[in-house]
C-alpha cells in the first residue's frame, strides 16, 4: 500500500528534483507546452499549478516567491504579466496532460503538458526571433 506517498521521488535527490521543476515549469511557462514522460507531467502539473496561482495574486510576496522557485526573471515576468491575468477567472485546472504513446528508445509513456488556453504561437519563438535576428544580421 503507498498510504501517505506524497509524491513521486523519480529516483533522483531533492535537489536534482528541484532543479528539474525549476526547469521544467520555466520551459512549459516560455512555450506553453511541452513534451515530457507522464510521470514528470503529473508531478510538474502540481508545481505549475501553485505557481500560476501565485502569479494571479500578483502582488510582491508572490512574485518572490515564484522566483525563489524559477530560475530565470523572464519567465517570471511572463508569469506574472501574460498567464496570471488570462486565469484570473478561472478556480484551478490551468495544464492539462494528454498522452502521447510511448518513447521509442525505452517504451517510456510519454505526454504533451500544455495551458488550458495557451498561445500557440508562444511555442518555439524565441527560437523564430533568433533565425530572424541572425538573418538581419547577415544583411
Amino acid at each position: 500500500m503507498r498510504h501517505a506517498r506524497g509524491y513521486r521521488r523519480l529516483n533522483r535527490t531533492h535537489e536534482h528534483r528541484k532543479a528539474l521543476w525549476a526547469n521544467m515549469a520555466g520551459s512549459l511557462i516560455e512555450h506553453e507546452q511541452i513534451k515530457t514522460t507522464l510521470p514528470k507531467a503529473k508531478e510538474l502539473r502540481r508545481v505549475i499549478e501553485k505557481l500560476v496561482t501565485l502569479g494571479k495574486r500578483g502582488d510582491l510576496h508572490a512574485r518572490r516567491q515564484a522566483a525563489a522557485q524559477l530560475k530565470q526573471d523572464i519567465h517570471v515576468a511572463k508569469l506574472f504579466d501574460v498567464i496570471g491575468p488570462r486565469y484570473k477567472e478561472r478556480q484551478g485546472g490551468y495544464v492539462r496532460v494528454l498522452k502521447a504513446g510511448f518513447r521509442y528508445g525505452d517504451m517510456a509513456p510519454m505526454a504533451i503538458i500544455e495551458f488550458v488556453e495557451r498561445d500557440v504561437s508562444a511555442k518555439g519563438a524565441a527560437d523564430h526571433a533568433r533565425v530572424e535576428a541572425e538573418e538581419a544580421a547577415e544583411d
